[in-house]
């Protein structure tokens, strides 16, 4: 006999049907194979003595604070604790019980619809501007046509084009400046048929530059304020592009002054339902969702965000995340923008395995090989 213990991430159906496991079998089997840890915040007390009882008549768990049995507070956080099978049979029980657990169990059906997408996108960056916090990412005209076939060669699936720096401390540039640096590289994307190799994405919350950069043949409209400004919704809308939606406390003068949340999950994905629900009601239909990692964030904000990015798939659309060379890899290990490649690399890998569908880099080939590596790794 010989014992093997394999990895927690190991490719369970792929291993079930190698020992000849029906495909029934696998089907059942795969759902008792994966873990959820779900935090519940101030659930009734009463809730919470049900719930408990409940996930542990089906062999799951429900962690509660000393006293929740007294009821010595009237609400409290609690930790669920149980595999897929045990979240399905829990969701159908919490369904004819009291106290707020008909829409628990709602959210739990859920959560257990989530289904991570296999590929994930590179999207590389340009930066038409003299300013951006990365050097290597600063680009003329002529340079930035070069550095676009490049990206190309290297198999980006999109190219993100950007005129002004939203780096913390930026400063402020007006509109019309800001298309007048963009307008020779969007003339010619258009005039080479580029976007014809590539998807182009604008970096941009300006209704004349998103309109100038859509009418270049670009596809998606990149806007760190997401969608504050119905217009651009209405532009997305009206010219059938994607929007990316991103999350930012405050402006780029001001999101590092001290960000501060009452529970950094919950208030971004409160955020996130009410952007949505805006601007699809005025058209557009195809929405991206980014978290905004170092726009209004601390270290901790940033690290939670990615590690728990899995939170934000029950809002049905993909995520992506931004996080090449940013500042929060030196307060982890002192570095400057140019050596940071390493600690981008481990971001977006953990970022790719909690859920990220699109991962924007200035280092398009070494991310390309990063994710086919961990793809081939994730398939054994």
């Amino acid at each position: 006999m010989q014992i093997e213990k394999l990895s927690n991430r190991v490719d369970i159906k792929k291993q079930l049907h190698d020992i000849g496991v029906d495909s029934g079998g696998v089907s059942i089997l795969s759902l008792k194979a994966y873990t959820h840890i779900i935090k519940i915040n101030a659930l009734h007390v009463g809730a919470a003595n049900i719930l408990k009882q409940d996930a542990l008549s089906i062999g799951a768990d429900l962690a509660v604070p000393r006293g929740t049995v007294m009821a010595k507070t009237p609400y409290v956080d609690c930790l669920l604790i149980a595999t897929s099978k045990q979240l399905q049979l829990l969701s159908k029980k919490e369904l004819a019980q009291p106290f707020g657990l008909k829409e628990l169990a709602k959210k739990l059906q859920e959560i257990l619809k989530v289904k991570k997408q296999s590929n994930v996108d590179i999207m590389g960056v340009i930066n038409i501007n003299n300013d951006s916090f990365f050097l290597d990412s600063r680009f003329n005209v002529d340079s930035a046509v070069k550095a676009v076939e490049q990206m190309i060669e290297d198999g980006a699936n999109i190219i993100d084009v950007g005129g002004v720096s939203s780096a913390p401390n930026s400063l402020h540039v007006d509109k019309a400046e800001e298309l007048s640096r963009l307008k020779p590289i969007l003339n010619l994307i258009k005039t080479e048929k580029l976007y014809k190799k590539v998807k182009f994405s604008i970096d941009s919350y300006r209704p004349n530059v998103i309109k100038y950069a859509l009418q270049s043949g670009f596809e998606i409209v990149n806007d760190i304020t997401g969608l504050a400004n119905n217009e651009v919704s209405k532009i997305c809308a009206s010219n059938g592009a994607k929007a990316v939606i991103m999350h930012m406390q405050g402006t780029p003068q001001t999101m590092q002054d001290d960000p501060k949340y009452e529970n950094i999950l919950s208030d971004i994905y409160s955020f996130f339902e009410s952007r949505i629900a805006k601007a699809e009601s005025l058209g557009v239909q195809d929405i991206v969702l980014d978290i905004g990692i170092g726009f209004g964030k601390t270290l901790e904000h940033n690290l939670i965000l990615i590690k728990n990015l899995e939170h934000f798939l029950t809002l049905k659309k993909p995520l992506l995340i931004g996080v090449s060379r940013k500042s929060l890899i030196d307060k982890i290990s002192p570095s400057s923008p140019q050596d940071r490649l390493a600690g981008t690399i481990a971001l977006n890998l953990e970022a790719a395995k909690n859920g990220a569908s699109i991962i924007r880099v200035h280092d398009v080939k070494e991310h390309i090989q990063a994710l086919k590596v961990m793809k081939t790794l994730d398939s054994i």
